[in-house]
């Protein structure tokens, strides 16, 4: 099978091609190298059944071409982590929203099988938990930049779902609940690899906020096999599905997991989040997903438990 993967040189898409080439598929990347890097897909550069193509998910011709090829696409592309969110909300809204739209049209023109990447932040401040697939989405207000990011992966989700309802392209929606493992960036705000930077580096870690504020992290191979069997089968057609871990964990507390991991005798540092952000930031208290549905779906649930998330994580920026 060949599969494209967008954004397939950033964190989640080169896991994804290097389980796509362990099956023995032929893949082929699109990235700008904008939050990606080459180094992630250096070890399967040589692999004949991987092409890398080193562009923008704007350029048609290139994505149309790449699509025709393809007999799936996964679509990770997108502007990503909350400090680039904050900073550069027009390029986020555009990338995000145009972005899904050229890889759409494209794969309606030869009906392609496409995933499409979505996220977690589109529950906004709601307070009903966990987190379902059916339920309302609370936005905060278009005055707050921070909404944007979550604003622009909703009208992502209404693309596909349109595309699928009227053009009949097999389409499918994954919001991804706080992916984590080797090779992730912490330059654009991910918690998880700045925490065990600042950890061994012997210095404070910055927590952001009170600290009391809980999330759920799944490892990037666990979320991997999601995506593989989410594109396999036809009953996930038309369907949102959430992915994500169910052990919940305060920021406050992962910061003393990490350290007593890394074996640090690092502080925490608490940040308002003016200070990290921008004046006015909203951040949820709570994100928990109900992975009822892809459970029932196509039978997947996480195997790593956040003490083997955290040890990976360590041993990657140890190594490096």
């Amino acid at each position: 099978m060949r599969w494209l993967i967008t954004g397939g040189a950033g964190f989640i898409g080169s896991h994804l091609a290097e389980f796509l080439l362990q099956q023995g598929d032929e893949v082929y990347v699109i990235d700008d190298l904008s939050t990606g890097s080459a180094r992630n897909v250096a070890a399967i550069r040589n692999n004949p059944a991987f092409h890398f193509i080193v562009d923008s998910i704007t350029n048609v011709p290139v994505v149309t071409e790449l699509v025709d090829l393809a007999d799936r696409v996964v679509h990770l592309a997108a502007a990503v982590g909350v400090r680039l969110i904050v900073e550069s909300p027009v390029r986020t809204i555009e990338l995000n929203v145009h972005g899904t739209e050229v890889v759409l049209r494209a794969a309606a023109k030869k009906q392609k099988r496409v995933l499409i990447a979505s996220t977690s932040e589109v529950y906004g401040k709601s307070q009903e938990l966990p987190f379902r697939e059916e339920q309302d989405l609370v936005l905060g207000p278009s005055t707050k930049g921070r909404w944007s990011y979550a604003a622009s992966k909703l009208i992502d989700e209404f693309l596909a779902l349109a595309y699928w309802k009227e053009k009949k392209l097999p389409t499918t929606v994954v919001r991804f609940f706080n992916t984590v493992g080797p090779r992730q960036t912490g330059r654009y705000g991910m918690v998880v690899p700045t925490f065990v930077r600042q950890a061994l580096a012997g210095q404070p870690l910055s927590v952001f906020g009170s600290g009391d504020q809980t999330r759920c992290f799944c490892h990037v191979q666990d979320v991997v096999r999601a995506i593989y069997d989410l594109c396999r089968s036809d009953a996930t057609v038309g369907e949102v599905f959430n992915v994500g871990s169910q052990q919940e964990i305060s920021i406050g507390n992962l910061a003393k997991r990490v350290c007593e991991l890394v074996g640090s005798g690092s502080s925490t540092q608490k940040v308002s989040y003016d200070e990290a952000y921008e004046q006015g930031f909203e951040d949820m208290m709570r994100r928990v997903p109900d992975i009822g549905k892809v459970q029932r779906g196509i039978s997947w649930s996480p195997k790593r438990e956040l003490d083997d998330i955290l040890r990976d994580v360590i041993a990657y920026e140890r190594s490096t």
